[in-house]
């Protein structure tokens, strides 16, 4: 169902912090400043009317400069010093904030289904233009669009080297908090970012064969040839999953995600034709929040994760080594993530990342308007995907995973997870 609406907005404006803060200038950790978080990573968060008053955006708004004061950094801006070096210039500018009013009440974008693609996502978080960049840019998009029905939609466009996904959902949760009308938020912020910086030298304690050297990728396909597509699994359909393919002790020790990690990785595999003899990469980030040697705080919002990898020859995937096998090779990447592994970025060749989003908290911020109807990541990437926590048309909890895909490699990859499970697709 192709939902079409318009969306009117307000002129993009800088919310700053609502009260003086410190100039000064912070340095980013080893694992916040690593190419591949140099990337705004979109977030939207749709809400049902449960309250009649202003529009939700003057409360966010207001909110919004309250929670910039304790959290002043990020309404600062990037700068690169020597060796590429990524600091924060906490200049207090603010973070860029769009109002807007849609045609459109949200059952109408239920019918069409709550999950990436979204229609009309450059409307609901539009690209204000010279945002988006890395450097000199404010870290922060936010757009809040009312529907129709008096619900409304929060996009959050969030430059990736400043929080990972549990540290923006605190920023966030601050800001929901003192849209609730709260005095302060629950959790103070903490920086701590030197607690994360590499030894020098480095010393690994284990192989890391995310940087393992690994032959030329295959030229990136054409953004005109990709589609994305949500395919979405029941609790049911991982259990089926695991009866119908893992010994019993991989059944009752493997996770959901060891086993939907593992799934996602063979179904890609096969859908992209990789060569038997070519290894197959599957990484996924890892948080070292509760390594007790490191000594985070609880109020961290840095980057807090680690990319171990599992490698396999494609063929080993595709073959007889099945899903049991795919299972293994996750668990033993699992256990090797023990450790910050400094600034370099994984090679990238036949590599396919899953991030496992689902306890973050994306879906359980209240702003007021109650939780959302679906809170969380707004796209995929061709090697990125996420595990996304939704309810599916019954109301059970369910589990949505973008994939993005050129058209040919994701009907192959929809027919081999048809022959694998029963899962939905959306």
């Amino acid at each position: 169902m192709t939902v079409v609406f318009s969306v009117r907005r307000r002129e993009p404006e800088l919310v700053g912090p609502a009260r003086p803060t410190p100039r000064e200038t912070k340095r980013l950790s080893d694992l916040d400043d690593k190419e591949g978080l140099r990337c705004h990573v979109p977030n939207l968060f749709f809400y049902r009317r449960v309250v009649h008053g202003d529009h939700p955006a003057r409360s966010i708004r207001r909110a919004l400069g309250e929670a910039l004061v304790p959290y002043y950094p990020l309404a600062g801006r990037l700068r690169e010093v020597e060796g590429r070096k990524l600091v924060v210039d906490c200049t207090g500018e603010g973070v860029l904030f769009v109002e807007a009013d849609a045609d459109a009440p949200l059952a109408e974008l239920e019918a069409a289904g709550l999950r990436p693609p979204f229609p009309s996502m450059d409307q609901l978080l539009f690209d204000v233009e010279g945002s988006g960049g890395i450097i000199n840019t404010p870290l922060l998009l936010i757009q809040v669009t009312r529907l129709l029905c008096g619900g409304f939609v929060l996009a959050v466009r969030l430059n990736h080297v400043m929080c990972d996904a549990p540290g923006i959902v605190q920023f966030l949760s601050a800001v929901a908090e003192l849209a609730r009308g709260l005095p302060s938020p629950t959790i103070s912020p903490s920086w701590s970012r030197e607690l994360l910086n590499a030894r020098s030298p480095p010393e690994p304690t284990f192989p890391h064969h995310e940087y393992d050297p690994v032959p030329p990728s295959r030229p990136p396909p054409s953004p005109s040839d990709m589609v994305m597509r949500t395919f979405t699994f029941t609790a049911a359909d991982v259990t089926m999953l695991k009866n119908k393919h893992l010994s019993p002790h991989l059944r009752d020790t493997a996770t959901t995600f060891d086993v939907l990690a593992a799934c996602l990785w063979i179904a890609r595999t096969a859908a992209l034709e990789i060569s038997p003899e070519e290894d197959a990469r599957l990484t996924f980030p890892a948080t070292i929040r509760g390594v007790r040697e490191l000594g985070l705080p609880a109020g961290y919002y840095g980057n807090a994760f680690v990319l171990p990898m599992a490698v396999a020859a494609a063929g080993s995937l595709r073959g007889g080594g099945g899903l049991g096998y795919a299972v293994e090779l996750v668990r033993e990447a699992k256990k090797a993530a023990a450790s910050a592994d400094g600034r370099p970025s994984p090679a990238m060749g036949n590599m396919f990342m899953v991030s496992d989003n689902r306890r973050a908290g994306f879906d359980r911020l209240d702003f007021g308007w109650g939780k959302p109807v679906y809170g969380g990541v707004a796209s995929p990437t061709s090697v990125l995907s996420y595990l996304i926590a939704v309810r599916n048309g019954d109301g059970e909890d369910a589990i949505a995973v973008p994939v993005m895909l050129p058209q040919p490699a994701m009907d192959r990859f929809a027919s081999e997870l048809k022959e694998s499970s029963q899962c939905l697709t959306s």
